[in-house]
This record gives structure tokens, C-alpha cells and sequence, in this order.
């Protein structure tokens, strides 16, 4: 009899755990067709979110002097990304690389090779429906340690998060975690290195180099916190070379084999391929580049990027999770005249194509369309030769429709 018993209480003692009515952190394992007789499966809740991912943020001083309001002597970039912003809006995070300083006008503004933006800037993606800036790239440096610490300071009053620099030891060893919906993302940023620029005696801590060592033990980190995807944003690579270098390789490999989900990589200024990787949880996803998302570079591949949405799934009852769908958007940087002056957005591809077909946009030349046209062929064929992943862009009744 007392058999029965002990059975019958480990039997009620699962029950509990299994329904969360005794708090645990561990997740359910599925149990096999019929393996529990005469207890009822719990409803299974599915959460979903989606990732809006952009390549290369700069701020060359042609682009700075067409944000400034010549009357009142202020800045102002939001019209550069408003073509864009229904994009990022609905994502549930949106993310991007920043490479510049934004280290405030006492500093001086300045473009190539030591950037230094008005803060402005983070004030404009911000409202462009971005929410975390890798800032771990060979130009953190460019204004020094005050640089650092005034950027970190311009980006959290905008509330965005910066992963990849930081103030002192103790905020770098934190992970940078978000929670969305029962999912747990960890974001990891790291930079080949800034441009021979030295680091104040002490002060290693301001910005996370690739450190092999380092990486994997915040990759566990990570994991030891419950992150359901860990996501990689280095900063690495040949500047405008297409194909992804031998190094950038063996780093993927590295990151991967560590544990990594997504790796969503910049520094190329050009688009270089995206690979599907499988592994034991479903497949991972590689971006070496996505390329400029806006800059004043004009040569050919240097002006355009795209943006990926990627929809992450994770079952909360079984702790199961899936890379759902990855979609991206072919973008491309329009520099043009208004009102004498040079002015500068960002064009969802598709839709500027349609625009003009349309007489709907008056900014846009023949020259433009076909570049636009050019933009569209180069970005499909380099980027996706498979045609493995989803195209998404804008139009007139919805977003994300099919290509």
C-alpha cells in the first residue's frame, strides 16, 4: 500500500510542476504520445516576436549639413528615416549598427576618419522605432573616453540600449538582455578594433574587442541567465569586399559552435551573403553584412543595405523554440536636391520602384530609377541566390507583403 502511496504523490508532485503550481525555472520536457495516462495536456502558448535588423548607421558631414536647420541652428535626421520607419515600428526590437560618436558639439562634428555626430541622431532613431545600438566598432573610439561615455549617456536618454561599450568593469560584464513576451534575447557586441586608437591606461573595459576567451564565457554567461537566443553583432570583415573573408568565417564557425542563434555581422559597408546553418534546436541564421543603411558613400554597393525581420517562435509550454521566417528588404540611400539643397533618405527599393512607375514621387530621377532597378537585381542575386529566404517590402495597404 505504501508503494501506491509514494507512487501516487511523485505522480502528483509532476502534475504540479508540470502546470507551474510549484515555481521552478525548468522547462517542461514534451512527454512521449500516451506516456502519462489519465492526466490531461496542458494548452500550449505560443509566443512570437520579430527581430528588424539594419546594417551600417554613419553620419558623414555632408549628411550632418543637410540636417541642420540653418534659422534656428539645430539638427535634425528624422526625415532621413521616415520612408523606413513603418519597418521598424512594428517590430518588436530594432536594432542596427551605429558608427559614430555622438560625443556633443563641444567636441566638434566631424565625418571620416574620426566621426562625431550631433546627438540629435539617436533622437531621430529613436522615433525611427529603433531600440539597441551595437556601439562596438573600429570608430568607438573617435572622441576618446569622453567620446564613449557621452554617446552611452545621448543613446539612454533616447532609451536605446548600447551593447558593446561601457562605462566600467562591472556594466560590461552584464549581458545585455531583453524580454519580449516570454522570450529571453541576449545580445552580444564585439569589434576587430578601433583603428589603432589606444585605449586609456586602465579603461580596456570601454569597448568589447573579439576575444575568443571573453566571447565564450559570455556566451555562458547567457545561457546561464535563460536566454532562449543569443544573438551575435560583430564588427568584422574586409571594408566593400562582397564575400565574407576567411577570419569572418572561422568567427561564425566559433560563435555557432558556442551556441550562438543569430549572427548579424557589419563593418563591410557593402551586403555580403546571408546563410541558413542548421543545428540542433532548428536552423540559425548568418548576416555577415547587411551592408550601409545610410552613409554618404555612393559607389556602386556602398549605397545600399537591407533591413531583415526575423520572426522568432517560441512554444512557452515546452520551452521549444524555431526561427520562424526571415524576410529582408532591399533599401537603398537617395541623395537629392530640395530646395537647393541636398537631402538625404532611405528608400525601400520595391516601393520607390512603384513610386516612380506612378508619378508619385517627385524627388525621383530617371537616373535614380535606374539605379533603383540595378539595386533591386544586384541586392536579390548577391544576397539570397537560393531565393530560400522571404522579400518584404512596403505597400499601400500593409507591411510585409510578399515580394
Amino acid at each position: 500500500m505504501k508503494r501506491h502511496f509514494v507512487l501516487a504523490g511523485i505522480l502528483l508532485l509532476f502534475v504540479l510542476v508540470f502546470w507551474g503550481l510549484i515555481p521552478g525555472e525548468m522547462e517542461p520536457t514534451r512527454p512521449a504520445a500516451g506516456e502519462i495516462k489519465g492526466v490531461p495536456s496542458p494548452p500550449e502558448i505560443i509566443s512570437t516576436i520579430t527581430l528588424a535588423s539594419a546594417g551600417d548607421i554613419m553620419a558623414h558631414m555632408p549628411q550632418v549639413n543637410a540636417a541642420l536647420d540653418r534659422e534656428t541652428g539645430e539638427y535634425d535626421f528624422t526625415a532621413c528615416f521616415a520612408p523606413v520607419r513603418p519597418l521598424f515600428l512594428p517590430a518588436d526590437i530594432a536594432l542596427a549598427n551605429l558608427e559614430t560618436t555622438l560625443a556633443g558639439a563641444h567636441l566638434s562634428y566631424s565625418g571620416y576618419p574620426r566621426f562625431n555626430t550631433p546627438p540629435e541622431l539617436a533622437t531621430a532613431l529613436r522615433w525611427a522605432g529603433f531600440d539597441l545600438l551595437s556601439t562596438a566598432n573600429n570608430h568607438s573610439l573617435d572622441r576618446g573616453e569622453e567620446g564613449v561615455l557621452q554617446t552611452l549617456d545621448h543613446l539612454a536618454a533616447n532609451d536605446l540600449v548600447a551593447v558593446g561599450t561601457y562605462r566600467d568593469d562591472e556594466e560590461r560584464e552584464k549581458i545585455t538582455m531583453l524580454r519580449v513576451r516570454g522570450q529571453r534575447l541576449a545580445f552580444l557586441a564585439y569589434t576587430y578594433g578601433t583603428n589603432g586608437i589606444p585605449f586609456p591606461a586602465g579603461k580596456e573595459y570601454l569597448v568589447k574587442l573579439i576575444a575568443e576567451e571573453e566571447i565564450e564565457r559570455d556566451i555562458a554567461q547567457a545561457r546561464e541567465l535563460g536566454a532562449d537566443w543569443i544573438i551575435a553583432l560583430p564588427h568584422f570583415g574586409n571594408e566593400y569586399q562582397r564575400t565574407p573573408s576567411a577570419q569572418q568565417r572561422e568567427l561564425v564557425d566559433f560563435f555557432l559552435s558556442r551556441g550562438v542563434d543569430i549572427v548579424l555581422g557589419n563593418h563591410a559597408h557593402v551586403l555580403q551573403p546571408i546563410e541558413m546553418v542548421p543545428g540542433e534546436e532548428g536552423e540559425r541564421l548568418v548576416a555577415y553584412s547587411q551592408g550601409n543603411f545610410i552613409s554618404n558613400q555612393r559607389d556602386r554597393y556602398r549605397d545600399s543595405g537591407i533591413i531583415l525581420t526575423l520572426t522568432l517562435e517560441k512554444n512557452l509550454t515546452w520551452g521549444e523554440k524555431r526561427l520562424k521566417r526571415v524576410a529582408y528588404t532591399p533599401t537603398w540611400v537617395h541623395k537629392y536636391r530640395e530646395e537647393g539643397r541636398i537631402k538625404y533618405r532611405i528608400l525601400p527599393v520595391k516601393r520607390a520602384l512603384r513610386n516612380y512607375e506612378a508619378h508619385l514621387d517627385p524627388h525621383l530621377t530617371e537616373h535614380d530609377y535606374r539605379r533603383l532597378q540595378e539595386v533591386w537585381k544586384e541586392t536579390v542575386e548577391w544576397v539570397d541566390p537560393d531565393g530560400v529566404l522571404q522579400l518584404q517590402d512596403l505597400d499601400e495597404e500593409k507591411i510585409g507583403g510578399q515580394g
